[in-house]
């Protein structure tokens, strides 16, 4: 058999077989076969030099590798599987075609055997060609981390520059906070007062309500107290003691700011979001290492059964490394975990600024700006680092199986960032990071569910969607009243009832001609129909990847909040610095074109072995790497411009009094 392509004719009575000689500067080589019609089911196999030639179809898995196939196979051989430098390239057609997603005749006996085996022959092509050579594996190796590594020379600029930037403004004399109005004025400690016409129509809570005075700037409250709310004990805004005392009480004022609900201890908060990092830490453990071990499994058994109908590759771009049979595909996943480290040393390098500054009592950092928590960024970085150890566990040998952990840790992604865009502005009515990763293990446990069930139950599907609807109206609630509806009445039962009651006619009679919060209602409607819209589709389609709808799910909603964030952050006069804006910009631009290659679909696990790979695509990339290879790549790097945006987001606020920062 030479390089050039040749064309035969194969049946069940005749099978076909040739002899390959490897040539001598050639290692490896890759077995292209080909035919216009999908049917009937073929094999191919290659095996070693032995009588007799296992060429039948009981027979043709006994030795060596081989695959089914309908109109395309690709094999990689290499020269160190065969002692004696030369194999048998041996194609079998089937009898039935079950095995590549046909159906089976429903009487195969006497001469009606004989008259379907003769109908049932195959034109096929034929190509061996070389492989690619080891410098190939040393360029691709160079490019994927180099790559990468760009990002950190990148990072160290931006720190330089900001750096320089930070000295010369202190060899000039710092400037001096903004009071919110756009004003710079001297520092002094957070006072109640607020100016008409500041953000976000707040009205003036310096005025008295109901006969109760705000506190005045002569009460004076020492820089980073923890009191430093724009509203005193003895304001109009109910604290969390009065709400357990009051159990109607179910909202306080129209208009918040950040003071408001800033009123915890420091370091309280601040210990309680290093619980999230740790946490996460220890479920990546736990979750990784049977997942380690089980793909190991997997490429074993791939390995000494010969049979590569157990994992999905795009076998026309695999490119086999010691025991794996897809390096490239492993190799793509290094980005996330150069990024995700990356990006925890950004935030490490924050948190160390923000510890210093706080040692020194910089009323700046005590009084000013978001505050700042980094426990959420920690478990974010460590998040993406796992995505990429957990994707390249399952492209050890995609499969059915095994698609959840490739999808796992997106999903805890997109929670996690979906509460830190919360936690910014709500910093005192965060869920625990106990409640927060025990949903997270809800949603994987329905996607494994979904997996199982999801494909033909229709009851499944049924107990989904209402779940997905309920979820989504309890939250809405919580998000609303922004944590402080509760249903709990204060001695009986009927208390559920009469605070349901009277939500209903406060806001549905009194306050029927405008919400009370709008912004956040224009949010929830436009939220609940989209979320009622994918519990529509799943109801009535059924998509067969289930894992997948979960995590456009979670993708959908993190994008609408982040889009009503950013606008209701205009809306407020608030600014976007240049790096904020330049992160936004290229997390657009990156995620458009990382989507593109994820919808170019190399293989399959929904359809049979044989029919996956009819959808199989060569290398696009150095000859190295296919479009899927590509979209990790790009969403690795789409990821932590994602980050970097939650991170620096609300950076120009750094100089701006909490107590003149909006709530929304």
């Amino acid at each position: 058999m030479t390089n050039k392509a040749f064309n035969f004719t194969a049946s069940p009575s005749q099978p076909q077989y040739f002899l390959y000689k490897f040539p001598q500067d050639v290692d490896s080589v890759i077995i292209k076969v080909v035919s216009d019609a999908a049917y009937p089911c073929s094999v191919v196999s290659v095996q070693d030099i032995v009588c007799p030639v296992y060429d039948l179809d009981h027979n043709v898995e006994f030795n060596g590798v081989y695959q089914s196939m309908t109109k395309q196979a690709a094999i990689t051989v290499q020269r160190k599987d065969f002692p004696g430098e030369q194999f048998f390239v041996v194609f079998v057609i089937k009898p039935e075609d079950y095995a590549c997603g046909g159906t089976v005749p429903s009487s195969i006996h006497g001469n009606v055997n004989r008259t379907w085996n003769l109908q049932r022959t195959k034109n096929l092509q034929v190509m061996i060609e070389p492989s690619i050579k080891k410098s190939v594996y040393v360029q691709a190796m160079f490019f994927s981390f180099l790559s990468f590594l760009s990002f950190y020379l990148g990072s160290v600029v931006v720190a330089f520059v900001h750096y320089i930037r930070v000295r010369r403004k202190a060899s000039a004399g710092r400037l001096s906070p903004d009071d919110g109005s756009g004003i710079m004025t001297s520092s002094h400690p957070i006072t109640a007062s607020t100016p008409e016409g500041s953000s976000y129509g707040a009205i003036d809570e310096s005025s008295s309500i109901g006969g109760r005075q705000l506190s005045s700037p002569e009460r004076g409250l020492p820089p980073g107290s923890d009191t430093d709310s724009s509203v005193e004990e003895d304001s109009d805004f109910d604290t969390m003691p009065e709400i357990e005392s009051d159990k109607n009480v179910i909202r306080t004022k129209v208009f918040l700011y950040l003071s408001d609900l800033s009123r915890k201890d420091r370091r309280i908060v601040s210990k309680k979001y290093k619980i999230y990092f740790w946490n996460i830490i220890t479920i990546a453990v736990f979750y990784a290492l049977p997942v380690i071990q089980l793909v190991i499994t997997y490429q074993t058994v791939v390995n000494v059964t010969g049979n590569q109908d157990i994992c999905y590759y795009n076998f026309l771009c695999a490119h086999p490394l010691g025991v794996l049979s897809a390096f490239n595909n492993v190799l793509s996943n290094v980005g996330h975990l150069l990024l995700g480290f990356l990006f925890l040393l950004i935030v490490l390098r924050r948190n160390i600024l923000h510890r210093r500054a706080m040692e020194r009592k910089d009323v700046y950092t005590l009084d000013y700006g978001i505050p700042k928590h980094f426990g959420l960024f920690y478990a974010m970085g460590i998040a993406l680092m796992m995505e990429g150890v957990l994707s390249a566990c399952y492209h050890v040998c995609p499969n059915y199986s095994n698609f959840q952990f490739d999808t796992s840790f997106m999903y805890m992604i997109a929670g996690l960032c979906m509460l830190k865009l919360y936690q910014t502005r709500h910093p005192d009515i965060n869920a625990s990071a106990y409640s927060a990763y025990a949903s997270f293990a809800v949603v994987i446990c329905l996607a494994v569910l979904g997996v199982v069930f999801g494909k033909n139950d229709m009851w499944f599907w049924v107990i989904f969607s209402m779940i997905h609807v309920l979820a989504s109206l309890a939250l809405s609630t919580q998000i609303y009243y922004m944590g402080r509806f509760k249903i709990d009445g204060p001695d009986s039962d009927l208390g559920i009832f009469r605070r349901a009651a009277m939500v209903l006619y406060t806001d549905c009679i009194q306050q029927c001609s405008r919400p009370l919060y709008m912004d956040r209602m224009v949010l929830l409607i436009v939220g609940n129909l989209v979320n009622w819209s994918f519990a529509i589709f799943g109801l009535v389609y059924r998509p067969r990847d289930f894992a997948s709808y979960i995590l456009g799910i979670f993708i959908c909603n993190l994008l609408l909040y982040l889009a009503f964030y950013i606008i209701m952050k205009l809306r407020s006069a608030e600014k976007l610095l240049p790096i904020p804006l330049f992160c936004i910009m290229a997390t657009a631009v990156v995620w458009a074109a990382a989507l593109y290659f994820f919808f170019q679909n190399l293989s399959s696990w929904e359809e049979t072995p044989a029919e996956s790979r009819e959808k199989n695509r060569p290398c696009i990339l150095l000859g190295f790497f296919d479009d899927h290879d590509v979209w990790h790549f790009l969403s690795a790097a789409a990821l932590f411009f994602s980050f970097l945006v939650l991170l620096t987001l609300d950076d120009d606020l750094d100089m701006v009094r909490r107590d003149k920062i909006p709530v929304f």
